[in-house]
């Protein structure tokens, strides 16, 4: 059973997504690259959001777990969109995290692939798309 389930609708790319609570209500459109306007956000950008919003929240976790003060971390992630040769597509993802400089890169390391194991995205992700993990 889920401790949390999250409702969106949508009717596509050149539209609107709604959560059931109404507490998201955004603008899509069609990017400039693959020939729209480019005047909403697209589902990349949302699941970028998200992803690295989700890392760094279990990054938290993990650094508590660890000892680590990841107070002053941030993630950002990097979601591309290419074709798949077999007619659709495919995503791919870069999250590039910001440690402190206090942070031994032995350290660095070892929390980043915690965090990768515990996050509920890098897991929905794994063995789907490439994931490449940044330290900066």
């Amino acid at each position: 059973m889920s401790m949390y389930t999250a409702i969106a609708t949508s009717a596509g790319r050149d539209g609107r997504a709604v959560s059931s609570d109404g507490r998201l209500d955004v603008k899509l459109a069609r990017q400039k690259e693959l020939g729209g306007d480019g005047e909403g956000t697209n589902p990349e950008q949302l699941f970028a959001a998200g992803y690295a919003a989700c890392f760094a929240s279990a990054m938290q976790l993990v650094g508590a777990r660890k000892q680590i003060d990841v107070s002053d971390a941030s993630v950002t992630a990097e979601i591309g969109l290419s074709p798949n040769g077999k007619g659709g597509f495919q995503l791919e993802a870069t999250l590039r995290v910001e440690l402190p400089d206090s942070i031994a890169p032995d350290t660095a390391r070892d929390l980043v692939e915690a965090t990768h194991q515990v996050c509920p995205y890098s897991n929905a992700t794994r063995g789907n798309i490439p994931v490449n993990l940044v330290i900066e």
